[in-house]
């Protein structure tokens, strides 16, 4: 007896999927037999978890039968405490990037407009898109920084939200004090401007902005924040914003309830307790990654200055097969096909790997490669 054939599936979904482009996460490293193989592609801490946060972390995890304080009252507070805010300035989500989908919830009505850098953050048009608004894309400038003067004048009577990258992902430069200064004093005090410092921890440019500063002068200012760089727990998924009214009670009510785990919330208040012994892992971290430029533009690669923990290679057409030759060598990299890769910086052997791979790369392809 054969069985009926499966109906059509004629459910209704959504005519915005069609332009919501999908995001490409780093891929895993395959393990191999003959080499050690690193994944450099997702921006990941290489360091495990300090052990004072795992053995938090073991004590929490005996309570998840039961629901998280939905409030995220206690990580808020210490957040508040650490940034010397109020607790109802802060708001959090599911990642940084979970916060940035509330942030459009909140201000974007469909064909409303959303102006950021591009290259920038991959899950920006993702999160635009879903809300049923624009992407206003201004291109970055040859040295990969924000354009910040064309990204002014590209605000309209529809813009809502204006997203500033910094470090930009996937780049590395910052904006600077001053140019920051002067493109809010160019954008309608009406325009939510978010600050997006997932890689904060990481800037040493004496002229990046003091955003918590910037953000006390300017009502419309709100920054964005993220545990799972400088601090490790990529994998518990816990960000926030800091905000003035009403946008910080606007995040809120957009959250996901019950979204940030209780496991995430006590492993951001150890990560932030025990930030001394962070600190040194990040000092490191820049250290390899002031190592792994130079050697880079000493090989002739025209590495954009980075305050991130990665180095971008803007290597055109030769992304792809640049991304192959680290995949040969046991090294995965982030490509943009057509633009460039993004590499994180890891391991200390990842990290000389990528230089021994990049340098061998640039000499079968001449001078031109990457300039």
């Amino acid at each position: 007896m054969t069985e009926d054939p499966k109906p059509a599936n004629a459910v209704r979904l959504r005519a915005t999927l069609d332009s919501v482009p999908g995001y490409k996460p780093g891929k895993p490293a395959a393990p191999r037999t003959d080499v050690t193989t690193y994944k450099i592609s997702s921006n990941e801490n290489p360091y495990p978890p300090l052990p004072s946060v795992l053995e938090v972390v073991r004590e929490s995890a005996g309570s998840m039968n039961r629901y998280p304080d939905m409030g995220v009252s206690g990580l808020s507070a210490r957040i508040a405490d650490e940034l010397k805010v109020e607790p109802d300035e802060i708001a959090t989500g599911t990642g940084s990037v979970g916060v940035l989908g509330q942030l459009v919830a909140i201000t974007c009505d469909p064909g409303d407009e959303v102006v950021y850098a591009w290259r920038s953050f991959e899950a920006y048009p993702i999160v635009v898109a879903l809300a049923g608004a624009a992407s206003v894309q201004v291109p970055l400038t040859s040295d990969a920084r924000h354009d910040l003067d064309a990204m002014a004048a590209a605000v309209t009577d529809r813009t809502r939200l204006i997203l500033v990258c910094t470090p930009n992902n996937p780049t590395g430069p910052v904006v600077h004090a001053d140019e920051l200064e002067r493109f809010l004093a160019a954008v309608p005090s009406d325009v939510v401007v978010v600050i997006d410092e997932a890689y904060l921890e990481f800037v040493t440019d004496p002229e990046a902005p003091q955003a918590i500063d910037v953000w006390r002068r300017h009502p419309n200012v709100a920054l964005l924040r993220t545990f799972s760089k400088a601090y490790g727990l990529a994998g518990l998924r816990v960000g926030y914003a800091v905000a003035h009214e009403p946008v910080a009670t606007a995040l809120r009510k957009a959250a996901v309830p019950f979204g940030v785990s209780q496991l995430a919330q006590d492993a951001a208040i150890a990560s932030l307790d025990a930030f001394g012994e962070l600190q040194q892992r990040v000092d490191a971290l820049v250290g390899e990654r002031t190592r792994v430029f130079d050697a880079l533009r000493a090989q002739g690669w025209d590495v954009p200055e980075t305050h991130a923990n990665f180095v971008w290679m803007p290597l055109g057409p030769d992304t792809m097969a640049f991304a192959r030759a680290c995949d040969e060598a046991g090294l995965v990299v982030r490509p943009f096909d057509g633009e460039g890769a993004r590499c994180s910086i890891g391991e200390t052997e990842a990290n000389d790997r990528l230089i021994e791979v990049a340098g061998a790369f640039r000499g079968s392809r001449g001078a031109d490669a990457g300039a």
